[in-house]
């Protein structure tokens, strides 16, 4: 019996041969696939774990972009409103001086300059803390996600320190030099106007307007100088004794200027110029809707010229806008900013620049 099988095996040697070539290599091919697919599984799956890290970490981000916009409206509240004090111009207006007109005409120039100045600067507030804060947590985010072996942090505390101090010469020198041209574009527009004249909200807005093109177009600097200083003013003009923070720090502000400088973000900062001078002239709408019984409906196109203020009854409406302009509770004026889809997406891209490892931007 196991002779005729032998002879059997001999004569099909080959197809035996051939057969076992093929079923060993179907096993060790699926053996292969299996470990290829459980690889890719793994990829994935590593994938797909850092990037809801990485959203997680940005979305976190985020919220404390917005909270640290409203806990710094308060110190600019306070800036300007020191720079530009109408609370003693009203005070001695209640002592009825002989100069009277005079202070009114002070009073005039300096509410309007304040109000506006509020939109400027809290604008400009909102998109710098969204530029800065993102760089910083994406480089935190690259940080962590190497972890401390042995390399040296993009962003450690010390440096974030220094870098974030930047935001002082937005409530120093540039909220002073804002406030100047601010002031000189109001005195422009509004200095001929009488106290006695009748503005309407359509006028009223003209007013802005204009007011708004001196200040963006007549002026030789940018918008983004008031945010930022100059190279001139920056630690680079140290000609030696850079520590390392130092350069660290150079390189952040030297990174946020060329955002400052970029074409998304002055899309991104009129945009919120817009948005925050339309909230600003809803509220002043409040005070213009046509008395009660009145035929004429609020919504009609000629609803905004309906109604007339004498400009002395208009100045302490527009000198009071700055409580709900820089006001640390979140109002719709601040809301509006901070939930702007334009400002969220170009903070998005802003995380994404500097999350991303530099070998996988080049």
């Amino acid at each position: 019996m196991f002779s005729s099988v032998w002879s059997f095996i001999k004569r099909h040697k080959r197809k035996f041969l051939v057969t076992g070539a093929v079923v060993g290599g179907v096993y060790f091919l699926g053996k292969y696939a299996q470990a290829k697919i459980r690889d890719i599984q793994e990829r994935e799956a590593t994938e797909y774990i850092a990037q809801a890290r990485r959203q997680f970490h940005f979305e976190s981000n985020q919220r404390t972009c917005n909270m640290t916009v409203l806990s710094m409206l308060p110190p600019l509240r306070e800036a300007i409103v020191s720079q530009l004090n109408s609370e003693s111009l009203t005070a001695l207006l209640k002592t009825k001086p002989d100069n009277k007109l005079e202070i009114w005409e002070d009073l005039k120039i300096i509410s309007f300059t304040r109000t506006i100045v509020a939109v400027y600067s809290t604008c400009m507030l909102v998109v710098l803390l969204r530029v800065q804060l993102n760089i910083i947590g994406g480089y935190l985010y690259l940080d962590n996600s190497v972890g401390k072996n042995g390399v040296t942090p993009l962003a450690p505390p010390d440096v974030q320190q220094q870098y974030l101090s930047s935001i002082q010469h937005l409530l120093g020198d540039g909220l002073t030099e804002l406030m100047t041209v601010v002031k000189r574009a109001v005195q422009n527009s509004l200095g001929r106007v009488s106290l006695k004249q009748g503005l309407s909200l359509l006028e009223l807005e003209q007013q802005v307007s204009w007011i708004r093109a001196e200040v963006e177009a007549g002026s030789e600097r940018r918008l983004s100088w008031y945010m930022l200083a100059d190279d001139g003013n920056s630690l680079a003009d140290q000609a030696c004794g850079l520590t390392e923070k130092d350069v660290s720090t150079i390189r952040l502000l030297n990174e946020t200027r060329d955002m400052l400088e970029s074409p998304d973000f002055s899309t991104v900062l009129n945009v919120c110029l817009h948005r925050g001078f339309s909230r600003l002239l809803d509220n002043l709408a409040e005070f213009f809707r046509p008395p009660p019984g009145d035929s004429a409906p609020s919504s009609a196109p000629d609803s905004l010229s309906a109604v007339s203020l004498p400009l002395a009854k208009i100045i302490p409406i527009i000198n009071g806008q700055i409580n709900t302009i820089c006001s640390e509770t979140p109002s719709h004026f601040v809301q509006d900013l901070l939930m702007n889809d334009q400002v969220k997406e170009f903070a998005a891209n802003v995380y994404e620049t500097f999350s991303t490892p530099q070998e996988l931007q080049k």
